[in-house]
């Protein structure tokens, strides 16, 4: 940000600049930054999504200057509601910065996001430098192509030089003699028991006294193992050091987790889901654990990328896979040890630093409708043609065909 604010001070009229992120979560410990940062410049940093009161909203409205923090769904409302007021909150608008680009890429909401930077860019009518943030792109070219479709322009690419960092890998193996969770059975005591319980035991060996993530592949899970893991602390006496984040957690619950994780005073473990994968400031993490095989080889190095950020410390993951106890009639995908193969994989292609490639070129149909709606409430009505145009055919949709277009009009 600090090039992006030079360039701002430079100019008689401040200007202001969109930032784009994927979580409000992630907006707020920007602002935190950012507030920090402008104070001295004399320069508002407003965060814009619905747990934002609607005064600190209309003070952006009345001077749209200085940096606005908002996420793809509440840049559409504010399409939606300001109408052909956007083009006037928007002249001044000198950089649109996106966050976690990764994200986005591949998803039907980076498809809205496309359409409506390309919107920005209609609304203003000037191209507006877009700058894309990623610690986590396998295919830089695909991620130029997602940041500005179809341009004949130079993208200039920055990679951050960075030494090779020691990792080091625990990966442990269990056999579940049946089907069971950790909350079935009430004794605490029996810890070997079953394979969940026999995790959850080393876990609390290896974790307790320092600040590390946990990541489970369910919110069921989540909980499953922060209860044990309490228990635990509470059979031993210490004061419990364990605490569970996802979505569905209210947003009080999930910031006392947070806090948690950046209190020097004690240490503190996070299970969650991927709600504490982006780049939310959480303090110092010793250590990331995955329980079963993860999502993709791309979020396995987001959540690892957690670890080890201290100069000359090593990133430390420790992987923990589950498999079925094998029977006569066992299905191959249990006789082969499935999730522990995969795990195995994707460590050796995290190792090589190969990511899966999103698939960027995806019609979204769905997306195209609601897009067709959202400019229809902006405008106040436009024609087949106007939709066209600003769309499909220099638009973010331009892979789908005139007569298609047609058609979905026509429902």
């Amino acid at each position: 940000f600090l090039p992006i604010l030079s360039n701002l001070l430079t100019h008689e009229t401040i200007g202001s600049v969109l930032y784009i992120s994927p979580l409000k979560a992630l907006i707020n410990d920007q602002w935190e930054r950012l507030d920090r940062l402008c104070e001295l410049l004399d320069m508002p940093v407003v965060a814009w999504h619905g747990d934002v009161s609607s005064s600190k909203k209309h003070q952006f409205l009345k001077n749209p200057q200085g940096i606005l923090l908002i996420t793809p769904e509440s840049l559409e409302a504010l399409f939606v509601r300001r109408g052909t007021a956007v083009s006037g909150l928007m002249a001044n608008l000198r950089y649109i910065v996106i966050d976690e680009i990764h994200s986005f890429m591949g998803t039907e909401r980076g498809k809205q996001l496309q359409s409506l930077l390309h919107r920005i860019d209609l609304a203003v009518q000037r191209i507006v430098p877009r700058v894309g943030l990623s610690a986590t792109l396998g295919d830089m070219k695909l991620a130029t192509q997602f940041l500005r479709p179809h341009t004949l322009q130079a993208i200039r690419l920055i990679v951050a030089d960075s030494a090779q960092q020691e990792l080091k890998i625990l990966l442990k193996g269990y056999v579940q003699s049946a089907e069971i969770s950790l909350a079935d059975e009430d004794d605490i005591e029996n810890v070997s028991a079953h394979a969940s319980k026999q995790v959850a035991a080393h876990l609390y060996q290896v974790l307790l006294g320092s600040n590390n993530l946990v990541f489970p592949n369910t919110r069921q899970k989540v909980e499953e193992y922060t209860d044990t893991l309490r228990r635990l602390c509470e059979k031993d006496g210490v004061p419990n050091q364990f605490w569970a984040h996802h979505g569905s957690l209210s947003k009080e619950y999930r910031e006392d987790t947070e806090q948690a994780l950046k209190d020097k005073s004690s240490s503190a473990t996070a299970i969650c889901t991927s709600t504490l994968e982006l780049g939310i400031d959480i303090g110092h993490v010793k250590s990331i654990c995955q329980i079963g095989s993860p999502p993709s080889v791309a979020s396995l190095r987001q959540r690892l990328g957690r670890s080890g950020r201290r100069k000359g410390e090593a990133a430390i993951l420790r992987s923990y896979c589950i498999e079925k106890a094998l029977k006569p009639d066992s299905a191959l995908s249990d006789a082969i040890r499935e999730e522990l193969v995969q795990t195995i994989a994707m460590i050796n292609l995290l190792l090589k630093g190969w990511f899966e490639p999103p698939r960027i070129n995806g019609l979204h149909y769905s997306t195209l409708v609601q897009q067709i709606l959202s400019l229809i409430a902006q405008k106040g009505g436009s024609t087949a043609g106007e939709l066209w145009q600003a769309l499909v055919s220099e638009g973010p949709f331009s892979g789908i065909q005139r007569q298609d277009f047609l058609s979905l009009l026509s429902f």
